[in-house]
């Protein structure tokens, strides 16, 4: 039977609304250059999901780590958000959960001010935007706006959505294909947000 009460969704921002590899290895470039330290931006794109600092630590020591997060975070407008494009389906995964009268919200990792600025550049407009949450944590906004479903690339938005008791709806399109994120518990793997609103329109409206 078809779910018909309309929810908020949750959704995850990197590898999952938008494809940051482009802006954060511009931006890890930029921060090689200002610093004059190595800094392997391929690598580093190819493992994004976690907090900042955990992918600091592999380049600076761990004295300068809060710095270098603000250098960082510093460059990033500069840098990262034009050669950041949004993931196909992003847009009308936000108006699926729209159209059905529900809340879309984005929960992420990324420094709060950094993921308004993507979201306004490609002119993706949730119903709020909170930051500086990781894994677990990110129960405690889904929580807080009463989200009951949960949108990510990563095992670490699987585990967020668990510890929510959100369902967690998790899409290939980041570092773990769809056999890895069943085994990690997902509720529901797609391979992308392409395949969003159909499955969303057969769960919430019955269509």
């Amino acid at each position: 039977m078809a779910i018909r009460t309309p929810p908020t969704v949750g959704f995850d921002l990197d590898m999952t609304l938008i494809d940051s590899r482009p802006g954060i290895r511009a931006c890890y470039l930029a921060l090689a250059e200002r610093t004059g330290a190595y800094i392997d931006a391929d690598l580093a794109v190819s493992r994004l999901g976690p907090p900042l600092a955990d992918e600091l630590i592999n380049w600076f020591p761990a004295e300068r780590i809060d710095e270098m997060a603000d250098l960082y975070r510093a460059l990033y407008p500069a840098y990262a958000i034009t050669p950041t494009p949004a993931l196909p389906g992003a847009r009308e995964a936000i108006a699926a959960v729209r159209g059905a009268g529900g809340r879309a919200i984005v929960v992420t990792a990324k420094y709060e001010p950094n993921a308004k600025l993507h979201l306004a550049h490609l002119g993706i407009e949730p119903d709020a935007v909170i930051g500086d949450l990781w894994a677990e944590q990110k129960a405690l906004a889904l929580r807080e706006h009463g989200a009951t479903v949960y949108v990510g690339d990563h095992l670490g938005d699987i585990r967020g959505a668990r510890t929510a008791d959100a369902l967690s709806v998790a899409v290939a399109t980041g570092p773990y294909g769809t056999e890895a994120l069943r085994e990690a518990g997902a509720d529901v793997v797609l391979t992308g947000l392409t395949e969003f609103p159909q499955w969303f329109s057969a769960r919430y409206r019955g269509d």
